[in-house]
């Protein structure tokens, strides 16, 4: 099947339309007709370029996304033809120990990471000239049509606004979900939030729907504020604003000894640091879910350790994405859950690059990019 698809050749290059041939899906696998798909910070991060197998090029990003499915390989029961479907970076295979535990969502028999689809290895994709061109984190999203495992892909119900069911691909249920799942946020507690992007406003609205009574937000830009309040952010902290004074001081002060919960949504090794020595001693969670941008090792001291105080990172939020993530598309068809607020522009595919401009400069939170549909160019959705 010959589809459009936009191509990177390299690290930081604007990407391409082409046209790509996408394989038929083989046994376990399904090829879905991408709806609308949206840019993640994690695409951007592999765009700019990372050292190692990770960094591989030509390559399709993108891995937030909602489709239809188009047709399905031999042993796949759980969709069929038409369906919507979700489809989702962190394997859910339903059958080994870690995917039946409740303790944990790393999926043992396809475990994250490598190239290529989970079962071969291989790619789905060529360019004209019959050249592999890579796939994404199991996804591959920013083409008219995609093949993905049947252990990265979840059902939803078609009545389900589309941009809204893109959201739940990746950071919204890993902000959500690290509140909710791995943290285990308690109603009255205290949560710090480093890092007001995508997914920090997540975490603040999974807290704020766990009913933390006090949610703090710490950034450098002041805006975010404004933007927190929505998601339950009840205070700011700009490390700008506190003089010499550390704010690991001004949050314990804030919250009479240190916040409950902390979270690092940046990537830093020194935000992480100063994450874990904000928490409450005796009590106190930290929870990492930045990957550090400079490969550099987190350095905690013995002392801090023995004050009773909890580290940890967490991957999709400790979300299970097959039996989580129709959860929390119920929980937004309640008005529970805030979803409308993180969708700030919307263009159509033949503008993907306006999305990566806009992240770039910190002007959107979430960009739907829609497939085959006319919508404003670079709509900005919130002002």
């Amino acid at each position: 099947m010959a589809v459009a698809g936009a191509v990177c050749r390299a690290a930081g290059e604007a990407l391409v339309i082409e046209e790509i041939e996408v394989a038929a899906p083989k046994a376990y696998e399904v090829r879905i007709k991408v709806l609308c798909t949206s840019l993640c910070h994690s695409d951007l991060t592999y765009w700019k370029g990372l050292e190692g197998p990770r960094g591989v090029f030509p390559r399709i990003f993108g891995h937030e996304a909602v489709g239809m499915v188009e047709s399905v390989g031999d042993n796949v029961v759980e969709v069929k033809e038409g369906d919507i479907v979700i489809p989702f970076f962190h394997p859910n295979c339903e059958e080994c120990w870690d995917c039946k535990s409740n303790e944990s969502n790393i999926c043992s028999k396809f475990p994250f990471g490598g190239l290529g689809m989970p079962r071969d290895g291989t790619s789905r994709f060529t360019d004209s000239n019959g050249e592999i061109v890579h796939n994404f984190i199991k996804v591959s999203s920013f083409i008219e049509y995609t093949v993905v495992d049947i252990c990265n892909l979840v059902k939803i119900n078609p009545d389900f606004p589309l941009d809204k069911a893109c959201l739940l691909s990746c950071g919204v249920p890993t902000g959500i979900g690290a509140a909710w799942k791995t943290a285990k946020v308690k109603k009255g507690s205290t949560v710090a939030i480093f890092g007001l992007g995508a997914i920090g406003f997540a975490v603040a609205e999974g807290a704020r729907i766990s009913g933390a009574a006090k949610i703090i937000g710490v950034d450098l830009n002041p805006e975010k504020f404004k933007i927190g309040s929505k998601f339950g952010v009840t205070d700011f902290i700009n490390p700008k604003d506190c003089g010499n004074r550390p704010v690991n001081e001004v949050i314990k002060e804030m919250t009479h000894g240190g916040a409950d919960y902390c979270f690092e949504c940046v990537g830093l090794a020194s935000l992480m640091n100063l994450a874990f020595t904000s928490c409450r001693n005796g009590s106190g969670k930290t929870i990492v879910l930045g990957v550090e941008m400079n490969g550099t090792p987190l350095s905690l001291g013995c002392y801090e350790l023995l004050k009773g105080k909890t580290i940890t990172g967490s991957i999709f939020g400790g979300i299970k994405a097959k039996t989580d993530i129709p959860l929390l598309a119920r929980s937004y068809i309640d008005k529970e859950l805030h979803l409308d607020d993180f969708i700030t522009h919307e263009v159509n595919f033949e503008d993907i690059n306006k999305a990566f401009d806009l992240l770039i400069q910190g002007k959107s939170l979430r960009c739907i990019i829609w497939m085959g549909r006319q919508s404003p160019s670079t709509m900005c959705i919130h002002q």
